[in-house]
This record gives C-alpha cells, sequence and structure tokens, in this order.
C-alpha cells in the first residue's frame, strides 16, 4: 500500500507537529510504502525569502531524519527534485473546473487572514493533485482540515479518467482519529499561529522557560488538584505509559506539590524524550552532505515512478516526447 504525505518547510518543529503528524509516519514507514516530500514549491505561496527558503528546506530534512524517518523505509526527497510534478501540475489545470477552485475552504480562510490572493495559492489543490496523482499513491494522511484537497484530487482525476481511461489512481484520504490533540501553553490547540508551542529543538533553558509559561488554576500547593483539567497533565500524559500515568495522577489527587514541580517534571520528560533525537540533529547538522545524498536518492526512486507515469500521460494527451 502506498500512502503519501507531504511536510512543509516551515521552520523549527513543536511538539503538536510531532504528535499530531510526525509519529504517525514513524508507525507508517514500519508498515508500508511510505512517500515523504518536503513541499518546497508549495512553501512558494507563503514564503517569499529565498534564502529562508532553502535553510527551511535543509532544516526540515534534517529534523525529519532526526526524529525517526528512515530513508531505507521511506522514500525521502524534496518536492523540486522531481520536476515532472509541474508538468503533471499544468496539465491536470485543463481538467480542474473554476468553481472546483472556488470553492477551496483553505483558499479562502488564507484570504480572510491577509495573505495574498495569487494564482499560486488559488491552484495550490492543482499541485497537490498532482503530488499525489503523480505516484499512483493510495492513501494520503491528512487532517479533517485538508480532507477537501483529496477530495478535490479525485474530481481532477475522474476528469482525466473519463477522457483517457483508468490512467490515474484515485486516492482515499485518512483522518486518524485516535490522534491526540496537542494543547498549547494556553490550553488551546498548540500552533505557531497562537504563539503557544514547546520546540522540540529548543535548549534546555529554553524549554524550562516555556513549560513555566503553561496555564494553570490558582490551587494552593497543600491541596489536590484536578489533573483532568491540568495543561500540565495533558501534556505530560503524551509521554509516559500506564504506570507512569497513574503515578502521576496520585501525586496530583495527593496534594503538598504546586504546579511548579509538575511543570519541572514535563521539562525532564520532554528533554529525555527528545534526547536521542538531538543527538542526531547535531550529527545531521555537521553532515549536511549525507542529508542531500539522502534526498537525492529518494528523488531517484521517486523520480523513476514519476517518469514512467508521466510518459503514459503524455501519451494519451499528447505531448509527443
Amino acid at each position: 500500500m502506498r500512502v503519501l504525505t507531504g511536510i512543509q518547510p516551515s521552520g523549527a518543529l513543536h511538539l503538536g507537529n510531532y504528535f499530531g503528524a510526525i509519529k504517525q509516519m514513524l508507525d507508517l514507514q514500519e508498515k508500508s510504502d511510505l512517500f515523504i516530500f518536503i513541499a518546497n514549491y508549495h512553501a512558494l505561496t507563503s514564503l517569499k525569502d529565498g534564502k529562508a527558503l532553502k535553510a527551511n528546506t535543509l532544516d526540515a530534512a534534517i529534523n525529519f531524519l532526526s526524529l525517526g524517518i528512515d530513508p531505507n523505509k521511506a522514500t525521502f526527497w524534496a518536492q523540486s527534485d522531481v520536476k515532472e510534478v509541474l508538468e503533471l501540475y499544468w496539465i491536470l489545470s485543463g481538467y480542474t473546473p473554476m468553481g472546483l477552485l472556488e470553492r477551496a475552504h483553505s483558499y479562502k480562510d488564507k484570504v480572510s487572514k491577509g495573505i495574498a490572493a495569487n494564482h499560486s495559492l488559488f491552484s495550490y489543490p492543482v499541485l497537490m493533485a498532482a503530488d499525489i496523482l503523480l505516484y499512483d499513491s493510495q492513501i494520503v494522511p491528512v487532517g479533517k482540515d485538508q480532507i477537501q484537497h483529496v477530495e478535490m484530487t479525485r474530481d481532477i482525476a475522474i476528469k482525466f479518467n473519463n477522457d483517457f481511461g483508468d490512467i490515474l489512481k484515485l486516492p482515499e484520504f485518512k483522518v486518524d482519529e485516535d490522534v491526540a490533540t496537542v494543547p498549547g501553553l494556553d490550553g488551546t490547540k498548540m500552533s505557531k499561529s497562537y504563539g503557544n508551542t514547546i520546540d522540540i529543538f529548543c535548549t534546555e533553558k529554553e524549554l524550562k522557560k516555556a513549560t513555566s509559561k503553561i496555564v494553570t488554576d490558582s490551587t494552593p500547593m497543600e491541596e489536590p488538584k484536578d489533573f483532568l483539567t491540568c495543561n500540565v497533565y495533558a501534556l505530560a500524559k503524551l509521554f509516559l505509559n500506564s504506570d507512569e500515568l497513574s503515578a502521576l495522577q496520585d501525586r496530583y489527587t495527593k496534594g503538598g506539590e504546586g504546579y511548579g514541580h509538575f511543570k519541572a517534571y514535563l521539562s525532564g520528560l520532554i528533554w529525555s524524550y527528545f534526547e536521542e533525537a538531538r543527538a542526531k540533529r547535531a550529527y545531521y547538522t555537521e553532515h549536511t552532505d549525507e542529508v542531500m545524498d539522502i534526498l537525492q536518492t529518494g528523488a531517484h526512486k521517486a523520480k523513476r515512478i514519476a517518469e514512467e507515469k508521466m510518459k503514459m500521460i503524455r501519451d494519451v494527451v499528447g505531448i509527443y516526447r
């Protein structure tokens, strides 16, 4: 089963990114034919600083490799290293009704938030369709806000297939209902746009500072505390097994500890959990040539598949070579 997912090169990763998506990728690479690309073409819709995009693309590769993406188990590459995706994007544009794009929730949401309306933002779903269809992807893991884009991909593929036969494989979206919603420092969903994140690769000092800002109530130290309503506990439970979780609950209900103690405990949990990832990141940061080789190897594999697909597509649409 081929599973495809794209990751945005959007800078520092936080706990919400890890538990909301990356942890599922690590599971998928063990039991599926996982294709992961760094979506640097897509990033052009919002990032206009060329130096920053180059740096972010390399940093995204380093981060995901450090967190456990294994190039021996998954095909991992940068989107721009397989140019065929742009050719398919143009061909599919001829099978994409304007009304379909005008109904895209993501486009309307971004424009309403002040992002400049331009063609790349408007046609983003067509490039996403090309990403998916170029590799005969069967499953596309998405959040609920991205379901519409996979449905649009299917609509575009059906229109194309109606003219030329079953050339394009129709993908299915996969929403993991068990994925944890990771609370931020203020208790709302962790998001860069809310400024409430805990970065995975921050320093130990920065981590302690971030966890100290988690919003809690004013229950005195000596009194029992309700772990079910505590933002610190909600984050800590992501890192604990059942026995450890039970022990933490006992500490809450017994009283005698303040929220500062629990924040310090959480900081230690996070720091310990990502210890191996930090070591890998330090290595890859010093050996960027290895990172580039990994991306190149992944791109070669993806490109072989893309070239075969494009031969079929060029033939049926009449591109002569």
